[in-house]
């Protein structure tokens, strides 16, 4: 039978068939229109970045120290900056907002660090998911509508082992949250792509010096609350904006050697003049383009993690061809170090000593830029998180409780009347800050001695 019905298909595939022309193969896809991804950011005079964000922004540290980048490595351009966070925002409350705290402001870029708040400090739920998406959206399109170009960031790290030792821990969001933030920083990412943006990304720098740092100190953190960095993840997350979308130099780089018996020198970002010999060594003078990035005090242990001075602020100096010995660097008359000569011979790192006065002026920048955050940007954002809470409880009155929502609503009227006057305040005072800060950020030349101990 098996046999029988063998022959019988062999016989059905060997009859000729003369039936319709087979139907035309479908035509291929469309292939996709693929964007190129933006370069680094590309600010020229006059120009304005706007950080749009929450509570992290708000805290107005990793901007500050972006802030102080520019200061000191364009010192000759007129830029303008400004903190657009809020604490506890989702991109949904950044949308109500943005016309006056982001578009008024006419930027060039906008950066965005939102979604902590967003994914609700749970595990993974669609429909969370879903309104993020739908409002980071519809966010991007606004940035693009206003002439701007946005740079989305991934949220940053959820700490769960420091919530977990200040006994605060909470489960489910312990145990899911950063893989939370991870995928949506994930899903970011391809947006950007997608509209080919820049793109920064937070999550994995916090993420890899925490698990490096634990492998010593297992109660290491940088984020005391789970939530909010302090100098130190700041520092991390003002690292990462730069390496991924800032353009970078080294601020100067000298060297200086001998042909057939006369010394020569290169510069670069620099000029040299006056270089001669004397009775123990060499002098010179050289005007740097720029000043090395220095922070504040409080993010010194950021600055040795992220090694941003060697990555991102360069400043060396090399003398080649000396006598053995040893050689006592001067920069103005000052003593700033000791070194032999093969050290100079290979070059010596200036960025992060803190002798030199090209240091001490960009310290004079950042701690000048602290004040200008300290006491202008983040009481303005103070004044905008005050708003969004006056706003939410007026709200709440208006389905709970309508026999007080006549004189809350006075109340608030009377507020909001000073608000518009309050904020112009404190945009004023930053700038006076910004005034100061472009007169104290200029480079000037220095007289360099390399003398024999």
């Amino acid at each position: 039978m098996h046999h029988v019905l063998r022959c019988s298909i062999f016989a059905l595939l060997a009859t000729p068939v003369f039936a319709q022309e087979p139907a035309a193969a479908p035509a291929p896809a469309p292939s996709p229109d693929f964007k190129p991804i933006a370069g680094n950011i590309d600010l020229k005079d006059g120009d304005t970045l706007v950080f749009l964000g929450d509570s992290i922004t708000h805290q107005c540290l990793y901007t500050q120290y972006v802030e102080d980048y520019y200061y000191t490595r364009y010192p000759k351009l007129h830029l303008h900056f400004h903190n657009a966070g809020v604490g506890g925002d989702k991109a949904s409350n950044a949308l109500v907002r943005f016309d006056d705290d982001v578009a008024s402001y006419k930027p060039k870029y906008v950066t965005i660090l939102l979604g902590m708040n967003d994914g609700g400090y749970t595990r993974y739920e669609q429909p969370i998911f879903d309104t993020y998406q739908r409002d980071m959206n519809t966010l991007l399109d606004k940035i693009q509508q206003i002439g701007a170009q946005a740079i989305p960031m991934t949220p940053t790290m959820h700490d769960a082992r420091s919530a977990r030792m200040a006994n605060h821990g909470q489960e489910p969001r312990d145990t899911y949250y950063n893989g939370v933030l991870a995928l949506y920083g994930t899903w970011l990412r391809e947006q950007g792509q997608v509209r080919g943006l820049g793109f920064v990304d937070m999550w994995s720098p916090l993420n890899d010096i925490s698990l490096e740092q634990r492998k010593t100190n297992p109660k290491w953190t940088m984020i005391a609350d789970a939530v909010h960095p302090g100098p130190v993840g700041q520092t991390v997350m003002a690292a990462a904006v730069v390496n991924d979308m800032v353009p970078r130099s080294n601020v100067a780089q000298i060297t200086i050697g001998q042909d057939q018996g006369q010394l020569t020198s290169r510069a670069l970002h620099g000029t040299i003049g006056n270089l001669q010999k004397t009775d123990k060594g060499l002098s010179f003078n050289f005007a740097a383009e720029a000043l090395p990035w220095v922070l504040p005090p409080e993010a010194a242990e950021g600055v040795k993690l992220t090694h941003i001075g060697h990555k991102f602020a360069n400043e060396k100096v090399t003398v080649h061809d000396l006598p053995p010995g040893k050689y006592q660097l001067k920069i103005d008359g000052q003593a700033i170090g000791t070194y032999t000569a093969g050290q100079l011979a290979t070059g010596v790192e200036l960025e992060e000593n803190d002798k030199t006065p090209q240091y001490q002026q960009a310290l004079k920048v950042a701690l000048l830029n602290k004040k200008r955050n300290d006491e202008a940007m983040r009481p303005l954002r103070d004044q905008w998180a005050a708003l969004k809470v006056k706003r939410h409880e007026l709200d709440r009155l208006k389905s709970t409780n309508a026999e007080t929502l006549a004189d809350k609503q006075a109340e608030f009227d009377k507020w909001y009347a000073g608000f518009p006057g309050t904020v112009e305040g404190l945009v004023a005072k930053a700038k006076g800050f910004e005034d100061q800060i472009y007169q104290a950020n200029q480079p000037q030349a220095h007289q360099y001695e390399v003398t024999l101990e």
